[in-house]
């Protein structure tokens, strides 16, 4: 970010969503993309505190699971920790630099701060069911089954954060040089690789991008089946049941935007450059997600290696595996393998769609129920029709 505040006139209608002009005013009367502000007001309306679940009866349930199952139980909880751990800091630390988008700029905040939340729910179940919840955190890094699948996610927003860097490097010593020669004679080498420079930093940006979605549209998901069946099929730790609920909303506008965001750069809305580098990095992209999907099926042998549990076994969570990914990759503009599978989890739709009632919270717990939500949009003609019943 060249500044913390643009002090210049900015036309916010001709603005990129990335590598533009630094944001000025924060203004939300007139937006570019309003699928950031939509999603902005969504996940507000959704802010929950884990402790308003209430997990009472979890424990003694857990403690009656078999061995096998709680160590499945466990490390997915320690799996969504690392994953949240991630994309509490990931999307502020890597994207809001170079964001030139103030709605834009507002969602990334939203949305890292939802995943801070998620994390938090983590330890409140921890506390919950373990005596020493702190043991189980500190062998999160030591589970070479966990820290495979992170390095594969944070090598991609590591390698986008230095070119971030290397980008802003260039730029600041252009300024500088500017400065003391206007006519620019001694800048074309400079100018060279600051196009050189922005390009890199497009590329790694478009493959990360695709990393966050495929984090937020299958690496989940495998851990949301077991938890979700554990309720399912043997009616326990519903309070837990709850909160993924909770969790598994909040990820799905965060696939949203992420999906909107790769789409408009293949589309060339945002430019030309940003489409050719779309079209030059598909098959990267592609291999990208099949081999998060290749991973996600590692997980499922070594969570099923002392024994699965009733309703899920490696046939039908593979099969999942293969199912959603085909679903995201169409949704992300890719090429899938795995076309016209069936869903071999279809139970899973109703803990993964929570938005269908609307109930008050005093009458029921229930993990739907949203807070200001007011349709601004309204046709005043519609208004004025009300006029005659005064």
């Amino acid at each position: 970010m060249a500044t913390i505040f643009n002090k210049e006139q900015i036309d916010i209608m001709s603005q990129p969503m990335f590598f533009g002009e630094s944001t000025g005013i924060a203004r939300y009367e007139t937006v570019k993309h309003r699928v950031f502000e939509d999603l902005t007001e969504k996940q507000l309306s959704f802010f929950w505190r884990p402790e308003e679940v209430n997990l009472m009866t979890d424990k003694s349930q857990y403690d009656k699971l078999l061995e096998h199952e709680k160590r499945i139980f466990t490390n997915n909880l320690k799996y969504q920790t690392l994953l949240d751990s991630i994309q509490g800091r990931g999307p502020s630390e890597a994207l809001l630099s170079i964001c030139s988008d103030v709605s834009l700029e507002t969602w990334i905040q939203t949305w890292s701060f939802s995943e801070t939340i998620h994390s938090r729910s983590y330890t409140h179940i921890m506390r919950n069911l373990y005596e020493d919840p702190s043991k189980e955190f500190d062998e999160i890094v030591l589970d070479d089954a966990i820290m495979a699948r992170a390095e594969s996610i944070t090598k991609y927003y590591d390698s986008l954060i230095k070119a971030i860097r290397e980008y802003e490097n260039i730029k600041d010593i252009i300024e500088e040089e500017e400065q003391r020669d206007p006519t620019g004679f001694q800048l074309i080498g400079a100018w060279n690789r600051y196009e050189k420079d922005l390009d890199d930093a497009m590329r790694k940006l478009y493959l990360c991008m695709h990393v966050i979605n495929a984090l937020e549209a299958i690496r989940f998901y495998v851990s949301f089946a077991c938890t979700f069946n554990f309720f399912e099929n043997k009616g326990v730790l519903e309070g837990n049941t709850k909160i993924m609920k909770l969790i598994a909303r909040d990820e799905q506008l965060h696939l949203k935007g992420t999906q909107y965001m790769i789409r408009q750069w293949q589309s060339g809305k945002e430019g030309e450059h940003w489409k050719k580098i779309a079209d030059e990095l598909e098959e990267e992209a592609t291999k990208l997600f099949l081999e998060v999907n290749q991973q996600e099926k590692d997980w499922v042998d070594d969570l099923f290696k002392f024994g699965t549990v009733s309703g899920l076994n490696h046939t039908n969570l593979k099969g999942y595996v293969d199912y959603i990914t085909d679903i995201r990759m169409r949704h992300a503009g890719l090429n899938s393998p795995y076309k016209g599978l069936k869903n071999p989890l279809v139970w899973m739709s109703k803990y993964l769609n929570s938005e269908g009632v609307q109930s008050a919270p005093q009458e029921v717990e229930i993990d739907s129920y949203l807070i200001s939500q007011i349709d601004e949009d309204i046709n005043p003609e519609i208004l004025d029709g009300f006029k005659k019943y005064l």
